[in-house]
């Protein structure tokens, strides 16, 4: 067969024999390729490398900051303010000390910052596809033209034989050929942190799952011991990581909800403002009859433009979402792209992986059952600390002799090692093999002391195949001529009579079971029953129904230690001990955040690649699922279309034996009936899920790299409560973005229509420059505004359902609140205007004529500082708060204040804002009004109070 005609697919190699795939590839398992056969394909499939897609660049990014709708209103209003400056300077009419220009370069200066503020917010490059690459091997060893040879990754193709040994990375997707005791760990690509038994002559169904083709081996995947000599089948971007690489760079980012809302209110403050500009200039030129003060106009319009652009506004929401960033720090969740804070108050699902982040990762005994009795375990961890429970009562190891025997089984047929590591026990070693070393410390069995009461000299090591372990153990008070009643530590003096040798073995309880033709009963050994049989191994199912994973514990006395490979004699006419069932335990305080979720209105949906019993069984147990609640596993999933899936998923909160690249299919389907989702995952291929999700959650302790690039927050701890207590700060961040935006736009639109009156009422001249108007957005606006942002929570923000993403930035109420407060705010300043025109126009009036403009102006100012501190709450009045629950607005009114009359009386100052000086019966004519507008918003929440209303 020609490289042209290779197979395309590769879901087929897992289902044909060796000789069969040889064939289809037209390659020699001892030869390998010839040099033309091997050009031929590298023509025809390329390198074994993963591509990538172009991406924005860097200028295409920071160009894009400078499209935003307000930013180009305000980069026109510098270029009209610019040429007004520009034909002034050439008419020599600029005013004595004016500086020409100032407010062009005020404003570009402006523009400027806020296009670098959104460049360094987006500019974070995706690395999620570098760190794919990472897992791909530099150099790999393969048979070529019946020689051995070492050559880059890059360079296989399909047909290669490659040979792998302990160590190495693998560096394409292959079918074994032969191999020798092959352990690899795919936990890169399946999530399932235990190693992996490969066998090379296996013939396989063509829909088994990922994880269960024990024939073939993964690009990305790593040899932990045996060797293997593999076909290559797959190269580059027809691996399965290609595949993953594909799927991650096809799911494209939409913008988050804070984003949209941005974007819409820039749309409607730009199309009001050109609206009112427009009023403006048509009734100024209708009421001049003609275009003799057209300058004078212009001016108004810039003055205008500028005002209702809250240039702050970025600034402010950036600096909100760090804070929010820095309190969820120190809640163990590391928010890894900005907007990403806000966006988790929108969650309306949790969709979460079971181990380790439901659960301990650390299987815990439940139960044991021996000599027809169930005992319940307590405890928690790996702490060797806990009780044995029969009927609720705590029972003592001398009533039941049978669980020190079976936990001498435990500690002896065991390979981990149990030790304490800064006070806390942890285990090195298998997770399930840990647990029994815990449940024999909880039974005063230690691990060290039998290992030397009882050393290992030889064992049969467990196999896929044979699904059990055994090891063999030198009696050491037989062994020396000692009586075994002397010499033979009580716990085990009953398994023997005069035997040297004690074999232990652990594993399915079916197949031990089936080796067993003995019990052990208090302390004897009796022939085992047919009733005892069956009573046993409904005792098993019962456990097993409880989401348990179960082992059976046998011995046997041996004369002589067993030959080599005698595993299938010598493992028979074993004494049963008893059965163990463990649990990776929930964590205990994931019920009370489970809780919590379902009281603000968040579904928790749980997704495992376990078995659906103990999926099932931990659900329940957390209140994600109520008994007889729909689970839905992989291979029905597999089965349904789009469609059928977007019909059921809001009905299912169990998905079991689900491959991670479901989850992918579970998250589209979710956004499509409108949810808001946040994943979880950990593996290469969890990638794309993560990255399609609203919020994708990396596992800090577990996680790949390349889960961690793909996610928008990390989970330090691995854990669903730090899930919920993000989202719980992403809905506090998202009030007091609205709050201060609030705040912000109510001055502008006051400080807009005071604008707008000055000519239309006959006043002469623009009451507040553009320097003016940036001075007030960024500055009187903005200090009390980052104030605002840190705001304490409401008492009821988990209380409630959350949010729609969709809603709009004016929704309920924050709309018309401010046009509300804007007119206010227009009205008291207005006639604060019309009074100080008249008394500077007044005859005998000593100061500086345009002095009313100054005082309109400090009117503005002080006036939101009483706002700033009426605003902190929408229902409480400012004297039932305590006014040091935020310090921070208090120290921004202050401050904010003195740096206001800061610009009236130091002269420089003075000079550079256009302000003059006022005495200070005008400064209080100017707080007097300026109070008004802290009045008015006490007594709308005395309003609204009486009349039985919320506030927004």
């Amino acid at each position: 067969m020609s490289a042209n005609s290779l197979p395309e697919g590769a879901a087929v190699w897992h289902s044909l024999e060796v000789d069969k795939a040889l064939d289809l590839l037209d390659s020699n398992a001892d030869s390998g390729l010839t040099p033309q056969e091997i050009q031929q394909r590298l023509q025809k499939y390329g390198p074994n490398e993963l591509e990538e897609t172009a991406g924005r660049s860097t200028w295409e990014i920071l160009l894009d900051q400078f499209k935003n709708i307000m930013l180009l209103m305000l980069i026109g209003v510098a270029l009209i303010s610019g040429f007004l400056d520009l034909m002034a300077l050439r008419a020599g009419s600029l005013k004595p000390g004016e500086v020409p220009f100032k407010d062009t370069i005020a404003i570009l200066a402006i523009v400027i910052l806020n296009g670098i503020l959104g460049y360094v917010q987006e500019s974070r490059a995706e690395k999620a596809l570098a760190a794919l690459k990472k897992l791909t091997s530099p150099l790999v060893r393969v048979i070529r033209d019946a020689r051995l040879v070492e050559i880059a990754a890059k360079e296989l193709v399909p047909g290669d034989v490659m040979l792998l040994e302990a160590g190495m990375q693998i560096a394409a997707d292959g079918r074994l050929i032969e191999q020798s005791n092959l352990q690899v760990r795919e936990s890169a690509l399946t999530g399932e942190a235990q190693s992996v038994n490969k066998q090379a002559t296996l013939k396989l169904p063509e829909e088994t799952d990922l994880g269960d083709r024990l024939n073939l081996v993964f690009q990305g995947t790593e040899v932990i011991q045996g060797r293997a000599k593999v076909l290559v089948t797959n190269t580059g971007m027809t691996t399965e990581l290609g595949k993953i690489a594909t799927m991650l760079q096809s799911v494209e980012s939409e913008p988050t909800p804070l984003q949209q809302r941005m974007t819409q209110l820039g749309n409607v403050l730009v199309t009001g403002s050109l609206i009112l500009v427009a009023i403006v200039v048509v009734g100024g030129v209708i009421k001049d009859g003609g275009f003799k003060n057209i300058q004078e106009l212009l001016e108004v319009s810039l003055s205008m433009a500028v005002a209702v652009v809250p240039e702050g506004l970025p600034a402010v929401i950036t600096v909100t979402l760090a804070l929010g960033t820095q309190r969820m720090v120190r809640q163990n969740a590391l928010i890894r792209k900005l907007p990403a804070v806000e966006t988790l108050g929108s969650v309306t699902t949790i969709c979460s992986d079971k181990t380790g982040t439901l659960t301990q990762n650390k299987m815990v005994v439940q139960s044991v059952s021996t000599n027809n009795k169930t005992f319940r375990v307590t405890g928690e961890g790996y702490a060797p600390t806990g009780d044995f429970q029969l009927d609720g009562q705590k029972i003592s190891l001398e009533q039941s002799p049978e669980i020190s025997a079976l936990s001498v089984a435990c500690a002896v047929c065991n390979d981990s090692v149990l030790q304490k590591e800064q006070g806390e026990w942890a285990i090195l070693g298998d997770p399930t093999e840990g647990a029994l070393v815990t449940l024999a410390g909880k039974a005063g069995i230690e691990k060290d002391q039998w290992n030397s009461k009882l050393p290992r000299v030889a064992e049969f090591p467990f196999s896929s195949e044979r699904k059990r372990m055994s090891v063999i153990s030198q009696v050491e008070g037989v062994a020396t001529g000692e009586a075994s009643s002397r010499g033979v530590d009580p716990a085990i003096a009953n398994f023997l009579q005069s035997e040297p040798y004690l074999m232990f073995t652990k594993g399915s309880p079916e197949l031990t079971l089936a080796r067993s033709t003995q019990i052990h009963l208090g302390n004897h050994s009796a022939p085992l029953t047919e009733e005892q049989r069956q009573k046993i191994l409904a005792e098993n199912d019962q456990m097993a129904s409880k989401g348990l994973r179960v082992l059976g514990f046998a011995y046997k006395p041996l004369a002589q230690i067993p030959p080599e490979g005698s595993d299938e004699t010598s493992e028979q006419g074993l004494v049963w001990l008893g059965l163990v069932g463990m649990l990776d335990a929930p964590r205990p305080e994931v019920r009370a955040a489970v809780q919590e979720c379902r009281d603000a209105g968040i579904r928790p949906v749980m997704i495992t690649g376990d078995h659906q019993l103990t999926a099932r069984a931990i659900a329940t147990d957390l209140g994600i699922a109520q008994e007889g609640d729909r689970l839905l596993t992989g291979q029905e999933l597999q089965r349904m279309t789009d469609q059928e899936l977007e019909q059921n998923v809001d009905l299912v909160s169990i998905y079991a034996r689900v491959s991670p690249e479901h989850k992918l299919r579970i998250v589209q389907a979710l956004q499509r009936r409108g949810r808001f989702v946040a994943m979880t995952g950990d593996g290469v291929n969890d990638a794309p899920a993560l990255k399609q999700a609203d919020i994708g959650i990396a596992m800090g302790i577990t996680g790949t790299d390349v889960s961690k690039e793909a996610s928008d927050m990390v989970l330090l701890d691995d854990n669903f409560a730090t899930i919920v207590s993000a989202t719980k700060e992403g809905r506090v961040v998202y009030t007091n973005i609205r709050r201060f935006i609030k705040y912000i736009l109510g001055s502008n639109i006051g400080e807009v229509l005071t604008i707008a009156a000055a000519p239309l009422i006959g006043l002469g001249g623009v009451p507040l420059t553009p320097l003016q108007i940036l001075w007030m957005n960024l500055v009187t606006d903005g200090l009390p505004a980052l104030a605002l942002a840190v705001e304490p929570p409401e008492p009821d923000v988990m209380q409630r359902p959350p949010f729609s993403p969709r809603e709009s930035i004016f929704a309920r109420g924050l709309g018309s609140y401010m046009i509300r407060i804007g007119i206010i705010f227009a009205i008291i300043t207005i006639a604060l205007m019309w009074w100080a025109y008249q008394h500077t126009h007044a005859p005998g009036y000593q100061g500086n004529r345009d002095a009313w403009k100054t005082m309109v102006f400090t009117t503005l100012c002080i006036a939101q500082m009483g706002h700033a501190i009426a605003i902190r709450s929408n229902n409480r009045l400012t004297i039932e708060m305590n006014p040091f629950s935020n310090i921070f607005v208090l120290a921004a009114v202050v401050v904010t204040t003195i740096l206001q009359l800061m610009l009236i009386y130091v002269p420089p100052l003075r000079d550079f804002f256009g302000t003059h000086y006022l005495t200070l019966e005008e400064l209080g004519v100017c707080i007097g009004f300026s109070a008004l507008m802290f009045v008015w918003i006490e007594a709308e929440k005395i309003f609204l109070r009486i009349m039985g209303k919320k506030a927004v």
